[in-house]
């Protein structure tokens, strides 16, 4: 019964000689930060949905609002089937629809983007972007120089009913 205990004792020394001490603690390290990185990583992207679908809201809003806005031809020419719009009076009521609004959270800036405005004359267009703010990475990303751009597209329509 006494070799077992000796065997072991002498299997470790030799483990210890040759240098073998210590790994564990080093694979433990890796795995931590490995671990670290994936839920810094999950943060970040979920920040930044959450700052696009906040965006594209605000999107909506604009776009409905602007859907809304009578075109001043309308006066002269009528209103058929929808109500007219026109690409000033979009880009327009966008930028005032914005303006009334608080930046949402996890936003730094937001624009209204070429692209805005009334490709047929009934349909509002509202592009915007916004650059958001990532928690825990996003000093990191203006340190290097770089931020996360998101650009959003919302279509409304205003349809009369007879």
């Amino acid at each position: 019964m006494g070799e077992i205990p000796r065997a072991a004792s002498r299997a470790r020394r030799s483990l210890l000689r040759r240098g073998e001490g210590g790994q564990v603690g080093i694979l433990v390290l890796g795995y931590t930060v490995v671990a670290i990185l994936l839920i810094v990583g999950t943060i970040a992207v979920t920040s930044a949905q959450l700052s696009r679908m906040r965006l594209l809201d605000a999107a909506d809003g604009a776009a409905l609002d602007a859907a809304d806005s009578l075109d001043l031809g309308a006066y002269q020419e009528g209103i058929e089937q929808s109500v007219p719009v026109n690409d000033a009076t979009v880009a327009l009521t966008a930028q005032r629809y914005l303006a009334e609004r608080p930046l949402p959270v996890g936003m730094n800036a937001w624009t209204v983007s070429d692209g805005t405005g009334s490709p047929d004359g009934r349909t509002a267009v509202v592009r915007l972007t916004g650059e958001a703010d990532l928690p825990l990475v996003g000093e990191l990303l203006d340190a290097l120089g770089g931020s996360v751009t998101i650009s959003v597209e919302s279509r409304a329509r205003a349809e009369l009913r007879q």
